[in-house]
């Protein structure tokens, strides 16, 4: 199917039609958003005297609720500028645009009367040939496109988004009773390459297959959470980030969710689904109830699991719900002697095992919650989806697990988690048997570097589909490894390209890293046509090894400080010259270090979601590692193209000097960081390795030729330097920044500024690298600039002082 998606309509505006309109806006497509006509002016616009049939009016709801969503944080759109690609109108005045759309998406309120009035509406304006979808999440398709004509039906399928859309990867395809192959193929391949989606196609049966499982796994603990006698802080202890689930855990994700939201889901399963073996499990416990009747939906009304409250002095704290007597109370820690056990394991998927032996009450409740998992998840196949590896896609796109069900069955071992639901009492499908007894005993494989998994018909391992466009570093790391220290793995990625994958912790940058760098530019050079820097852990890189600072500085090791400062540098500069073409790969944190990193790499290859700056400051120092002397390059680079010198300078020292960090890939444009016509973004996070390659592999096969350093960079001396310290004595005597900040600020106008030089003059890199140096150096014997590191290594907050 050849289709291009040039304009889309989305009908219905809430929190998620508005958050779909703004992600298709994210990704260049222009968007038609309607909702409907108030029914009466509000007191503001009958004051303006307008009525009923002003335009202003007729769009009222529309454009509030768009507004709203612009508004909110996270924000739905990259950049704000993208908001001029959504048009808003009117379900009376506007139905007539959307015969002029590629595809209509249906976002209405979950009544299935409503939703077939709007699509009776939409067909005698649709033109033949349209897409069709809407967003439900568990609204029967077939029961949508009765009584619509063929090519309607042909045309029509669910395709469920996640809440937000911008930031959760699920993307649901539901297909209709007439729906066309062509089209959900389509569907399938837009959503992954274009949307930057998960694309799951799931079985027309209630909750599809996130919400079914997910809400399961929810209204388990729920049951639970009584049997066990647990707070509500011991569940979200256990239920958070120690197994790769999103900080909010359990009870804080329904907060903010919305307790009405998951109770909605949860009876509808109830009710459709008379013949599920955990049917009496979506009833609701009592304590449920309770928070139903009191109106206790989470974040929407106040109050939830949790509550935030101010005390006498005026602070904020955060209460707890306490289960047994339905009221709140002051948090209480939770400690359990098994989660210590796992400190040491840095990959979450080793911890599964040492969590499933514990012999506290974590132990019993990890193994209480696997067991019920495991069963339920081998159960819903193939009633919800023909292929185990579809629930796990869904589990990890739509509630941010790190590891679906069959996932970390596997981490624990297919006999070992036999042995827990034996003991348990809870009883596996059929298959799961007569898998064992093929003498299979695992879900997943990996062969050649692609992923396998257990297909249940053919009973036996079957290539998973669609991986073609991907570089899945997991599945290559022991087969292609070229290096390895303790801070990276260089890994063969094809074609002559070699990639070097950080594996320090939360991907710091210190000497082992530096090393394999420098190793890998070696090994380019020697044997290869290219190199990318990339990794697929949570977080590219949050800076530097600021802990090893730390402690030279305490130390006062300046002389060995001052080597490995210059090593950071030396090493950024073999990035951009080098005899081969160097290609960064940031995704999610990218801070520090890691943005010095990609602002000298030739390329930059950015995942959407980057969030990337120089955040030196926060920790007393100025960026170290060429940051600084990369940003007056840059702003000198810019003079040419703008007669206002010092301004341009100051924008550049303003981003370093409140540590300004994009929301997105496309902010860093703005900030300087990236470059348009050099650095490119790419919506699908796991498509970006195998992207840097291919841009790795072009610039080579066009004739790559190493750089020549600079010597011809603008540096404007004691006429920029006395500008910046007039602004940072004003700001200081204002209370605006410290003493501190102050002298900070004034390290960093030296070097910007060039030195105190008497006039403009013409620098090259290595003078500007030296001050940089010299500077960072100065700042590291502060006693003040200790206590600020310090004080981020304990609480990872940055301190004023």
């Amino acid at each position: 199917m050849n289709k291009h998606i040039k304009k889309v309509a989305v009908i219905g505006s809430g929190i998620m039609g508005s958050g779909i309109a703004c992600h298709f806006a994210n990704i260049g497509v222009e968007v038609l958003l309607l909702d409907i006509v108030p029914r009466e002016l509000d007191d503001k616009e009958k004051a303006k005297g307008l009525t009923i049939e002003d335009r202003v009016v007729r769009n009222r709801l529309v454009n509030n609720s768009l507004a709203a969503a612009l508004k909110s944080k996270p924000s739905p759109i990259y950049h704000q500028k993208f908001a001029q690609r959504i048009t808003t109108g009117n379900l009376e005045d506007d139905i007539s645009k959307v015969a002029k759309v590629d595809w209509i998406i249906e976002v209405v309120v979950e009544r299935l009367d409503i939703k077939k009035k709007v699509f009776e509406n939409l067909e005698k304006y649709r033109t033949p040939g349209t897409l069709i979808t809407s967003n439900t999440s568990g609204i029967p398709i077939n029961f949508m496109s009765e009584g619509r004509s063929d090519d309607f039906q042909k045309h029509f399928c669910g395709t469920h988004f996640f809440n937000p859309a911008r930031y959760l990867k699920l993307f649901e395809i539901i297909p209709g009773p007439k729906t066309s192959p062509e089209v959900l193929d389509f569907l399938n391949g837009y959503g992954e390459k274009f949307l930057g989606k998960t694309s799951v196609l799931a079985k027309d049966t209630p909750a599809f297959i996130g919400n079914r499982i997910g809400i399961f796994s929810i209204q388990s603990l729920f049951h639970m959470v009584k049997e066990l006698g647990m707070t509500v802080e011991e569940v979200d202890k256990l239920s958070g980030p120690v197994i790769g689930r999103p900080k909010s855990a359990t009870f804080r994700t329904v907060d903010v969710v919305g307790l009405d939201t998951l109770v909605h889901v949860a009876n509808g399963i109830y009710e459709n689904c008379p013949n599920d073996e955990k049917h009496e499990l979506f009833k609701l416990p009592d304590f449920i109830n309770t928070l139903i009747e009191n109106k206790w939906l989470g974040s929407k009304t106040g109050q939830g699991f949790y509550k935030k409250v101010k005390t006498k002095d005026g602070k904020s704290e955060i209460l707890t719900l306490d289960l047994d007597k339905m009221d709140y109370r002051s948090k209480k820690s939770a400690k359990f002697a098994t989660l210590e056990l796992t400190k040491t394991i840095d990959n979450v998927i080793d911890r599964f095992k040492v969590l499933v032996a514990g012999k506290d009450k974590a132990g019993e409740f990890y193994r209480k919650s696997f067991a019920a998992l495991f069963a339920y998840v081998s159960h819903r196949i193939p009633e919800i989806t023909d292929e185990l590896y579809k629930i796990d896609d869904a589990m990890k796109a739509g509630f941010g697990w790190e590891h679906g069900p069959f996932q970390i069955w596997d981490a624990i071992g297919l006999e070992k988690g036999l042995a827990i639901m034996k003991d348990e009492g809870q009883e596996p499908a059929p298959w799961i048997a007569e898998m064992a007894a093929s003498g299979i005993n695992s879900f997943y494989t990996v062969k050649e570097g692609a992923s396998y998994f257990y297909d249940i018909p053919k009973k036996s391992m079957e290539r998973i589909p669609g991986q073609d466009a991907f570089i899945i570093l997991d599945n290559i790391r022991k087969t292609n490894e070229v290096f390895k220290n303790s801070g990276v793995v260089i890994e063969d990625i094809g074609d002559g390209i070699l990639n070097v994958e950080f594996q320090s912790k939360m991907n710091t940058i210190g000497g082992d890293v530096l090393a394999g760098l420098n190793k890998g530019i070696d090994l380019a050079e020697k044997d290869f046509q290219g190199l990318v820097v990339g990794n697929q852990a949570a977080n590219f890189s949050v800076g530097a090894n600021i802990g090893m600072i730390f402690m030279m500085a305490v130390e006062q090791e300046y002389d060995e400080l001052n080597m490995a400062i210059k090593m950071f540098q030396d090493t950024m500069m073999r990035m951009r010259y080098s005899a081969i073409p160097t290609v960064s790969a940031p995704h999610g944190m990218c801070l520090g270090g890691g943005c010095e990193l990609s602002l000298h790499a030739d390329k930059v290859v950015a995942a959407a979601e980057t969030y990337i700056g120089l955040v030196e400051f926060g920790v007393g120092v100025i960026p170290g590692g060429g940051g600084s002397k990369e940003f007056a390059l840059r702003a000198a680079d810019t003079f040419k193209k703008n007669d206002v010198e010092l301004n341009v300078l100051q924008e550049y020292f303003l981003t370093i000097g409140m540590a300004k960090v994009s929301t997105s890939a496309y902010e860093a444009y703005d900030l300087g960081i990236l470059q348009k016509g050099k650095d490119i973004v790419v919506v699908n996070k796991d498509r970006q390795i195998a992207t840097a390659k291919a841009y790795a592999k072009l610039m080579a096969e066009t004739g790559y030729t190493q750089p020549v350093r600079r010597k011809d960079i603008k540096v404007l001396g004691k006429q920029a330097l006395g500008m910046f310290l007039v602004g940072t004595d004003a700001m200081e005597a204002s209370h605006y920044i410290s003493e501190h900040d102050q002298k900070i600020a004034n390290k960093l106008a030296y070097v910007m500024a060039g030195g105190d030089l008497s006039e403009p003059t013409m620098v090259n890199e290595q003078y500007l690298l030296d001050i940089e140096r010299e500077a960072f150096l100065s700042l590291c014997t502060e006693r003040k600039t200790l206590e600020r590191i310090q004080h981020m290594l304990k609480t990872g907050k940055p301190l004023r002082n």
